[in-house]
């Protein structure tokens, strides 16, 4: 049977037809998809926008004041109540590891090893020495810690008739976490007259 030209264009319409319906599904799917991609990948964002602002919320930035001209540091957080310091110092210093009721940094407790140490120069010297600080805090209701290694400024100055003087001038982060090899190397490193 021999197909007629009107038949023929008849079959191509709803061929094409077909086509064009087709095609609207997959737009429609592709589209459907897409949405479903950008609402997945913006709960992914705000999951991790939410946690890196908890853990800004969570990170310990000390601060230190200078009390009685440079006999002690105060450490203070904007952000969090310190409920308790640990001190450590390079073990070739000499110092035991303190533990204050008040979270301060007492210039005493360095003074005859550093001022032992640059004995023979000038009077007048300032220095850093690195400390390994771990401090206790509260975060809302959890109690955290944090460790790191921060460098303690100090100056010396000649006085008249009793010798030197050793003050205390401020406090610096070097790096979050450490131990006490890391400061060991550290002090190895940096110390004065080294």
């Amino acid at each position: 049977m021999k197909e007629t030209a009107e038949q023929a264009t008849r079959r191509r319409w709803i061929t094409l037809a077909e086509l064009v319906a087709v095609a609207g599904v997959l737009i429609a799917a592709l589209t459907l998809y897409l949405g479903w991609s950008d609402r997945r990948a913006d709960e992914a964002a705000r999951q991790a926008e939410t946690a890196n602002s908890a853990r800004d919320r969570s990170r310990v930035d000390l601060k230190a004041a200078v009390e009685d001209g440079g006999t002690a540091l105060a450490l203070t957080d904007e952000r969090h109540d310190l409920s308790e310091l640990t001190v450590a110092f390079p073990r070739a210093l000499g110092v035991a590891t303190q533990r204050p009721a008040e979270t301060a940094i007492d210039a005493d407790w360095i003074a005859a090893p550093l001022l032992k140490l640059t004995d023979g120069g000038a009077d007048a010297r300032t220095g850093r020495l690195p400390v390994l600080l771990t401090v206790r805090y509260w975060d809302g209701d959890a109690a955290r810690t944090a460790t790191g290694i921060y460098d303690v400024i100090w100056r010396t100055e000649g006085r008249m008739l009793r010798g030197r003087t050793l003050s205390l001038e401020g406090l610096r982060l070097r790096e979050r976490g450490g131990g006490q090899a890391r400061l060991d190397a550290i002090w190895a490193r940096e110390k004065p007259g080294a």
